[in-house]
């Protein structure tokens, strides 16, 4: 606990010190209470550093004869680049297919979570939920595509508002067979009536 005061504390006075450096007055009213804020904030946008993987899956992996695919999709996430630490976000669609283990369904998007909340490039955070789930699982395969939004293109840089950035990341069977990709693709577009 003392850490992690101490280091809200220097957090604030490096808030504090950036305010003044962008031309600001840290102690003006409207800001006073700003390098706290934020502070704040970054502890809760950075918290997948300090999660426990093996805790929040918490014994939520069942032994299961199912063998078909398994999808997650639509699950929102919001991360920061870690290039200019300004957020992205999207939606992340998962898929596995189990082979004798099987994952209860909320502890996917707790684990998207995990690895949102920690300062990110698309690329890696897709590939680091493929992984979890195929190590844990060892499945027949695991799929995973993210579709974000970048503040870093939207708001500065080349300032294209309506682009969106996807990824993948496909092993196992996903990456070997066609069919079973394109059904995992065809899945995650389609939508319940």
């Amino acid at each position: 606990m003392t850490k992690k005061i101490s280091s809200q504390t220097a957090l604030e006075k490096n808030i504090a010190e950036l305010l003044h450096l962008i031309g600001e007055n840290p102690k003006r009213e409207g800001l006073a209470r700003t390098p706290q804020r934020v502070a704040k904030a970054y502890e809760f946008l950075t918290k997948g550093y300090h999660q426990d993987l093996k805790k929040i899956l918490n014994d939520a992996v069942f032994t299961e004869k199912y063998d078909e695919m398994v999808i997650v999709k639509d699950i929102d996430f919001f991360s920061l680049c870690e290039h200019h630490m300004l957020p992205f976000y999207g939606k992340a669609h998962v898929a596995y297919i189990p082979t004798g283990k099987i994952l209860g369904l909320s502890k996917i998007p707790r684990i998207v979570e995990i690895f949102s909340r920690r300062l990110q490039v698309q690329e890696r955070l897709t590939q680091q939920i493929a992984e979890t789930i195929f190590d844990v699982l060892e499945p027949d395969g695991v799929a995973v595509v993210i579709e974000a939004k970048h503040l870093c293109m939207m708001m500065r840089g080349v300032e294209k508002q309506n682009s969106v950035a996807t990824t993948s990341a496909m092993l196992g069977s996903f990456r070997e067979d066609e069919r079973t990709r394109n059904e995992f693709l065809k899945l995650i577009i389609t939508k319940l009536s």
